[in-house]
């Protein structure tokens, strides 16, 4: 048995790190798949160094190496008892490019479309193309043999491998590309174990029964995405078993291989030019599977880039993630099924006579009732649609999910239309109504039952349909895996698939690559039972969690971090867009992913033995550097709401830990912030002179580098007092309540007045009544009792006065949006806050709006010439929309306004404020936000709605930013 004192010693002999702590193990015991296997360790190696280190100790202490990249296997390639193999970290570096040969040399470590941004200058692209491409990595698509949507066009991954780095398993380096035959026959004298190899492998393959046996049984050589066990097919494809005059290349074994057979430390791939610039999609809608299906024949008749379907199941999803609806409205009707067919050209014309005579085609057939034209943005909507399906498919309510078991087959695409029908037949059989998805132009669709797999009965169905699938695939010749992967579901199904003395062959080759089993057991060869180690026990009674919280509509707390599937969304990289997770895209560590805090509570709400489950450590450690932006209501397929789950964790750890001066600093700041205006002069020198800011900071824990925001002359309501003798006006277009939130009250007093200034000075009746702080302080620092006190007095105040037409309006993004996202989750009164909710807007959403009914137009507004920067906040883009405040800050003609695709600033409340949190503050602002600003003329004016975000961007940049409103009410005329 390997003890901490084992792993201390390995730990102090690796350039790079070793965790072996309970919570980094629990984060990487599952992947995207259904299982879980508690890891021995994790290890982030540096060098290759460290990785024969890392083999030398597994030979030792008999254990094994489970290579992981960003972890989005659907398969369980990437869980294990043993060390869990990191390379996403250290191992992420473009080596080389050869632009003549269109070549290009990389670490398994480095992102699909990372690289692909690095390749297009040179006008050259790494053409397999997975749903995951702004996360996944190429050593985890060599490993799988990802291909994509592009498969059709341009291959898969064995396809570009030219040359594996690779480590073996005693040790020794090897290089694996292409070898003529005098070459093969050199490395098969060699007494090296890369000798031994090539030894082997001619052994095994080289006698022609042999070889008529592989290719009777192995899938169909015209299905090209398959992964059924090793491609021993694949090696006699060349001069040393066949006629072919192609060379050998044993990297057409090691592509699919699972990372079991040697760890790969660098990738040499064949590269493609770039497609045609010029494209169209017609979204072909059908109103049956089977006519859909029917359908792909004809399509793939002309020359299509990609062919994707996507099932109602699926569709339907999209109608409740709050991205995927703008995403979805070139749906025509209801469609049971819908072709998404891709066409290219770098003529105009030619590309309109490709779409316009498969539209006729499909017209002809009568097969589907619609036909729809996209272009440019509609496209790259429509994919993201499409890339968010397995990711939705784990935002179905409850314990019933679709299970990835049989949802990677491949037959011959002649044979397509008849195994469906067979296969919906047998799903008859088990009362299933399965999910359809995926590459339909490729012969695969990635078919799922529904199942829970928390029931043992359920279980059973599990190992069931999957062997009755097993067997329906192999009747067609087709293969259990195309792309996926055959991991720890499929493996079992192996020798079924290509028969068992095939099976002992692939046996074999593993034993001469690894003896001692030390690479990633239980994959492919002497599989794990493909129905334990389970996520869920089965038959476990479930823990019911109490919170103050309201989680009802995910069916409890412990249901909504088991939306998490593990897809990994929250690993994309700022260049990627979005938001979501900035503090991960700070330090690249899964500790800080969306994925490792739903990870975490799901393992400690179901195995705490506690009284309060909440009361771990681990759980502080995880959600320390959540921002609590909201990115992944809107950006995670599957909407686990973490900013949620963060404020019910930190007040459940409150009430068994305490609560901490600064925390409370932080969340009664706007109590302090009304005493302080009293004497606002002494207040402000105390925050900004250096002797006594310094003491503050020290006592509170604040960064020294970090300016105190100070508090403006007067406050809103004295400023209204003082003017509330003015004239009114009776003709009023409209008559809004505006929130007079704790930051514009005293802080920002200025954008308030800016914002009675201009509303006022469009026509509409300004009322504001003597109400509560929002709480949003008291929500950042999980003080729930106060918060759900403010809810319900808030509510109570307002519940008769808002309507349609008088609608509630806000100002700071992050206090009037709590009316439309916590306040759902905190008050009693659910009803009236559901009302409140429906007609509360933020400005800019309430300017927007009326722009749209035509009470606000561009003629009330300076003809000026003036180019705006604008940095939306967290809270809008997830609750909202910043759209509203592009729109807005449009309204003068002569206003040119773009939005810095900027994520998250870094400052997110106190956060930033925090001295252990400032660098990582820092960070996330410089990724995009900072550079930005400090590259703008200084005659650009930078606006953003959020306090935080401003103070941010003062801090980072020494620009000042202003609130759009303020930008407005000087425009106006």
């Amino acid at each position: 048995m390997i003890i901490n004192s084992q792993l201390q010693v390995l730990s102090s002999q690796l350039d790079g790190e070793l965790h072996f702590d309970d919570l980094t193990k629990t984060l990487y015991a599952t992947d995207a798949s259904v299982y879980r296997m508690m890891p021995l360790a994790v290890a982030l190696p540096k060098t290759k160094a460290d990785i024969k280190c890392l083999i030398d100790f597994a030979r030792v202490y008999n254990t094994s190496l489970i290579p992981r990249t960003a972890g989005t296997s659907l398969a369980g390639q990437c869980v294990g008892n043993g060390i869990v193999v990191d390379v996403s970290k250290y191992f992420n570096k473009i080596v080389d490019i050869n632009e003549k040969k269109r070549t290009v040399t990389v670490q398994p470590g480095v992102v699909r479309d990372e690289l692909n941004n690095y390749l297009k200058p040179f006008g050259l692209f790494f053409g397999p193309n997975t749903s995951t491409s702004n996360r996944c990595m190429i050593g985890g698509m060599v490993g799988n043999n990802s291909s994509g949507t592009t498969s059709i066009k341009y291959g898969v991954t064995r396809d570009k491998v030219l040359a594996l780095d690779v480590i073996l398993s005693d040790g020794s380096e090897a290089v694996f590309s292409s070898v003529s035959m005098e070459s093969f026959q050199e490395k098969m004298r060699s007494s090296t174990l890369e000798g031994q190899i090539y030894k082997t492998i001619y052994s095994e393959l080289k006698e022609e029964h042999i070889q008529k046996q592989i290719k009777d049984n192995f899938p169909k050589p015209q299905i090209h995405r398959r992964n059924t066990g090793y491609a021993i097919d694949e090696l006699l494809k060349n001069e040393i078993f066949d006629t072919s005059p192609d060379a050998f290349n044993m990297c057409a074994l090691l592509s699919g291989s699972e990372g079991t057979l040697a760890f790969t430390t660098q990738i040499t791939l064949q590269l493609d030019e770039l497609p045609p610039s010029k494209n169209v999609m017609i979204a072909a809608h059908f109103e049956s599977i089977e006519s859909c299906l029917d359908a792909v024949s004809l399509v793939m008749n002309h020359d299509l880039y990609t062919c994707e379907m996507l099932d109602k199941t699926i569709l339907d999803l999209t109608k409740y993630n709050t991205k995927q609806q703008a995403n979805r409205q070139f749906l025509e009707g209801d469609p049971e099924a819908i072709l998404m067919c891709e066409l290219r050209s770098d003529n105009e014309e030619e590309l309109k006579r490709l779409s316009q005579s498969l539209i006729v085609d499909l017209q002809d057939s009568n097969l589907s009732y619609a036909n729809v034209l996209l272009e440019e943005a509609m496209i790259d909507r429509a994919n993201d649609l499409r890339k968010a399906g397995l990711g939705l498919l784990g935002n179905m309510i409850g314990d019933e999910k679709t299970a990835a078991c049989i949802e990677d087959t491949a037959v011959a695409l002649e044979d397509l239309s008849s195994y469906i029908k067979a296969f919906s037949e047998l799903m008859k059989k088990y009362d299933q109504k399965p999910v359809y998805y995926a590459h339909a132009g490729a012969g695969e669709l990635h078919l799922r039952p529904i199942l829970n797999l928390k029931k043992k009965a359920d279980v059973v169905l599990f190992r069931e349909i999957t062997t009755d699938v097993a067997h329906l695939v192999k009747r067609y010749n087709g293969s259990m895996s195309g792309e996926h992967g055959d991991g720890i579901v499929r493996a079992e199904f192996i020798p079924m698939m290509i028969g068992e003395s095939n099976y002992e062959i692939l046996k074999r080759i593993k034993s001469i690559f690894d003896p001692e089993n030390i690479f990633n057991p239980g994959k492919i060869i002497d599989a794990f039972p493909m129905d334990e180690s389970l996520r869920y026990e089965p038959g476990r009674q479930e823990p019911e969690i109490e919170t103050v919280l309201d989680f009802s509509k995910s069916l409890g707390i412990l249901r909504e971090v088991e939306k998490c599937n593990g897809s990994g969304d929250c690993r994309k990289l700022p260049e990627f867009g979005g938001t979501m997770c900035p503090s991960y895209r700070a330090t690249r560590n899964e500790k800080d992913t969306t994925r490792a805090r739903a990870n975490a509570l799901r393992e400690f709400l179901t195995h705490s033995e506690k009284a309060n489950r909440f009361n771990h450590d681990e759980l502080k450690t995880v959600f320390d550097l959540c921002l609590s932006c909201k990115a992944c209501v809107s950006e995670c397929p599957s909407s686990v709401d973490v900013a949620s789950l963060k404020t019910e964790f930190q007040y459940q750890y409150q009430k068994a830990n305490g609560v901490s001066w600064r925390t409370k600093l932080f969340a009664y700041n706007n109590r302090l912030n009304k005493f302080g205006s009293h004497f606002p002069w002494v207040t402000n020198f105390i925050f900004s002179n250096v002797l006594t800011s310094f003491i503050l900071k020290k006592i509170f824990g604040i960064s020294k580098k970090r300016t105190l925001p100070l508090l403006s002359s007067k406050n809103l309501y004295k400023e209204l007092q003082s003017s509330k003798n003015e004239l009114n006006n009776s003709n009023y277009i409209k008559t809004i309540y505006l929130f007079n939130d704790e930051f514009t009250n005293y802080l920002d007093t200025s954008i308030g007045i800016d914002a009675i200034t201009l509303l006022k000075g469009l026509n509409y009746e300004i009322k504001i009544i003597e109400h509560h702080e929002s709480g949003r302080a008291f929500l950042s620092k999980g003080l729930l009792d106060q918060a759900k006190g403010f809810a319900n007095k808030n509510v109570s105040l307002f519940k008769e006065l808002i309507s349609e037409d008088t609608p509630l309006v806000g100002i700071e993004p992050s206090a009037i949006l709590t009316f439309k996202d916590e306040y759902l989750r905190l008050a009693d009164d659910k009803e009236s806050a559901e009302h409140l909710a429906k007609h509360t807007f933020l400005i800019e959403e309430f300017i927007q709006q009326e722009i749209k009914l035509g009470n606000i137009s561009s003629d009330q507004f300076t003809l000026e010439h003036k180019t705006i920067k604008f940095h939306g906040h967290c809270h809008q883009k997830a609750l909202a929309n910043q759209m509203s405040s592009f729109a807005a800050l449009n309204l003068p003609k002569n206003y040119k306004v773009t939005i810095i695709p900027s994520g998250c600033c870094g400052m997110a409340g106190s956060f930033g404020y925090e001295k252990e949190h400032y660098e990582v503050s820092m960070k996330i602002g410089e990724q995009t936000l900072f550079p930005v600003i400090r590259n703008a003329n200084k005659n650009i004016i930078i606006s953003a709605n959020g306090t935080s975000c401003r103070h941010q961007i003062k801090d980072g940049t020494g620009r000042e930013a202003l609130h759009p409103i303020t930008i407005l009410r000087r425009a106006l005329i």
